[in-house]
């Protein structure tokens, strides 16, 4: 283990990675180049050994660079617990798992954004190493919903920034007319003030009803019912973006025991705990099916694993599934650029091409295999380094490489 720099020092960091295989992110595939960083940016990812005097050289032979992975939903801060004290003795050693799974930016999936912002503030301060955070706020659309209450809801978060919803969940069978009301006025405000409201649409008659009113982000690969090609058209004619959670339906194994037993994403029975779909198992299909119409059709689809276990394993599960549908070169857009244009940061993150502009970090997650999962399978991944992370008039950088 090589350690660079603590966190209040990197933003002076200069280094070079020389003969490093580069997934630049836009389809292009450098075999041997260099990555320069300085002044805690890349200033450049190009081919052969780049001559960069007076900065520190790492060899990175063998190595796949990658841009650092987004998870565009994720369960943060785990409720039922003190989020004080889940902030002070949990929060370092869970961001550092983070981390060390390659993820560099995390997007909250719901509940209270009061912790999330703290853990983003913890962050940015230097007080925590981690990901860069976006913190989402609650959008209460429950009984006897009004369109100026999702207004008003929605104009406070502007005021606390916070430019995100968590997810609101629209009825699978028969969406109501008064929430729908309401999530109207919700998306109507939020494109006034800057804050895209995030809808949970299990089944595609839910996503068709959230589509037809303007939401502009799906959470959740619809999990009930096939979805056709003018689904996906229609979607795609909206602009609505979606992100992947298509390990939801999936058996999750080796989590929640070591008996090699099926169980839910919440260590449930499985399929029989399954939430809001058909039953059987079915919903693994769907998902994995009506991800590909999507991406078919144009829809920006982003990845997102929407669970609270280990980021590591949470990785795998979602990989494991989406390379069913998807080709390793598919997957680098789905993770990359599709996801950063998800969280609204399409023109900063998710690629390692250089436009003068801050990147994403890199991961170069040891030998480069067939697949994306295929290197996330083992519990142990292989040989990874995190090269940096880097947010708008910041640094996040985890300060470690394993050679």
């Amino acid at each position: 283990m090589i350690t660079l720099a603590g966190a209040s020092s990197l933003a002076a960091q200069d280094l070079a990675i020389n003969n490093v295989r580069i997934i630049v992110g836009t389809g292009q595939v450098i075999e041997q180049g260099t990555i320069v960083i300085r002044g805690g940016r890349i200033v450049s990812a190009s081919a052969g050994n780049t001559a960069a005097p007076g900065v520190r050289a790492l060899d990175g032979k063998g190595l796949t660079a990658v841009a650092g992975y987004i998870d565009a939903h994720r369960h943060i801060v785990q409720g039922g617990r003190d989020a004080a004290a889940w902030l002070k003795n949990d929060a370092p050693a869970r961001m550092q798992e983070f981390l060390e799974a390659g993820y560099t930016t995390l997007m909250s999936a719901g509940g209270a954004a009061e912790p999330v912002v703290a853990l983003k503030q913890a962050i940015d301060g230097g007080q925590i190493k981690g990901p860069r955070i976006i913190p989402s706020g609650p959008l209460p659309l429950g009984q006897n919903p009004t369109p100026e209450a999702a207004r008003d809801t929605i104009r406070k978060l502007a005021a606390a920034d916070i430019h995100f919803t968590g997810e609101v969940n629209v009825n699978s069978l028969m969406p109501d007319p008064k929430q729908l009301e309401a999530l109207a006025a919700a998306i109507d405000e939020g494109k006034k003030v800057g804050v895209d409201v995030a809808v949970h649409a299990a089944s595609v008659v839910a996503m068709r009803a959230a589509v037809k009113l303007g939401v502009p982000k799906l959470v959740h690969t619809p999990h009930f019912q096939w979805m056709s090609d003018a689904d996906a058209q229609l979607v795609k004619a909206a602009g609505t973006q979606v992100s992947s959670c298509t390990g939801f339906g999936a058996p999750v194994f080796n989590v929640f025991n070591q008996e090699n037993v099926p169980t839910f994403r919440d260590g449930g029975k499985w399929p029989e705990t399954i939430l809001d779909g058909e039953g059987r198992g079915r919903e693994a299909g769907y998902k994995a099916v009506n991800g590909r119409t999507l991406f078919d059709n144009g829809v920006v689809y982003g990845y997102c694993t929407d669970t609270g276990y280990l980021p590591a394993w949470g990785l795998n599960q979602e990989l494991r599934v989406l390379n069913l549908m998807f080709s390793p070169l598919d997957l680098v857009t789905v993770l990359g650029p599709n996801s950063a244009s998800w969280i609204n940061m399409g023109k900063d993150l998710g690629t390692l091409e250089v436009t003068g502009a801050p990147r994403s970090s890199a991961r170069a997650p040891g030998r480069a295999s067939r697949s994306l999962w295929a290197r996330c399978r083992r519990p142990n991944p292989p040989t990874a380094f995190v090269i940096g992370a880097f947010a708008p008039g910041s640094l996040h950088f985890n300060p470690r490489i394993v050679t």
